[in-house]
């Protein structure tokens, strides 16, 4: 499913535990396997594109939407998932959410200049190896590698 879409942000309520949605945005470059990272606003941690999930809108339509707002990319989206991690997210009133974070693959076909977020975040394309290592999350870091693996036995080098 191909998405260029943008949708005005209206997010589900806050809870005290959530589902979030993330996009694993990759690309081949020179036969290399190649996943695009951002930083987060306030921690500057590298991370996936991830959100709360939009009202009206499908999980994987919640994930391209959040790589073109975080990251500036858009391309073909999975429509299902390829796991899952988890991760405590903080507040600035020092309280944290427990939240579960759906992955999903977009295979990047486009890459803005500009978009919503750039002053916000720095994006950086790394290897599978190199972004494993520069996530913090144990769980992402292993959906990263796997994810990695999997495109490279299926011949996507």
């Amino acid at each position: 499913m191909k998405t260029n879409l943008a949708f005005p942000r209206k997010s589900a309520p806050k809870k005290t535990t959530g589902i979030q949605y993330a996009a694993l945005p990759y690309r081949v470059s020179g036969g290399t396997i190649e996943i695009l990272l951002v930083t987060s606003r306030r921690t500057r941690r590298w991370i996936l594109p991830k959100g709360w999930p939009m009202e009206g809108c499908r999980p994987p339509a919640s994930a391209a939407n959040e790589a073109l707002e975080e990251a500036g990319v858009s391309g073909e989206m999975q429509k299902n998932a390829i796991g899952h991690y988890r991760y405590l997210k903080y507040h600035r009133n020092g309280t944290s959410v427990p939240c579960k974070v759906g992955i999903f693959a977009l295979k990047v076909t486009r890459e803005k200049n500009t978009w919503a977020e750039k002053d916000e975040r720095e994006r950086r394309w790394y290897t599978v190896a190199e972004a494993a290592a520069a996530v913090a999350e144990p769980q992402l870091r292993m959906m990263i590698l796997k994810f990695g693996a999997q495109m490279a036995a299926a011949g996507q080098r």
